[in-house]
């Protein structure tokens, strides 16, 4: 590994996250920080505060900005804890579970035309490798966290 070919994967890095903000607007798609965390209450299950706030590494403030918007728009909904803990969680609504779907599908649409002239193999190996980044970053995050 050599510093040119880190420095070219920090710059595609920041282009694919550009892209991925400036997302082309539309009725289905959700902001950027509100589809995140409906995509991780959608795979995990109903979560805390707290548990947002660990599996994000953000501030609880924050969290709690952002979760209360979600909740005012009607795609988030404070529920007990199913596990029967006293704090509240937060779980996603129908229209929720909806709207996520929707811009799920657009996402999952736009991606199939971006790649369809790539073979199974490369689509498949680019998956397997974001899938390593993001856990390797993951790893990094947690082995540096309050560093």
């Amino acid at each position: 590994m050599t510093e040119r070919n880190v420095a070219g994967i920090e710059y595609e890095q920041m282009l694919l996250s550009r892209y991925t903000i400036a997302q082309h607007p539309s009725r289905a798609r959700l902001d950027r920080s509100v589809y995140l965390l409906l995509s991780r209450i959608d795979g995990e299950g109903p979560m805390s505060i707290g548990e947002l706030s660990a599996a994000f590494q953000l501030d609880a403030s924050t969290l709690q900005r952002q979760t209360t918007g979600a909740v005012q728009a009607g795609l988030l909904e404070r529920v007990l804890d199913p596990a029967g803990g006293l704090a509240r969680k937060l779980a996603l609504t129908p229209l929720g579970r909806d709207r996520l779907a929707e811009s799920k599908d657009q996402s999952v649409d736009a991606l199939t035309r971006i790649l369809a002239d790539w073979s199974t193999t490369d689509v498949n190996t680019l998956a397997e490798l974001l899938r390593r980044f993001n856990v390797s970053i993951e790893e990094y995050r947690d082995a540096h966290a309050g560093a």
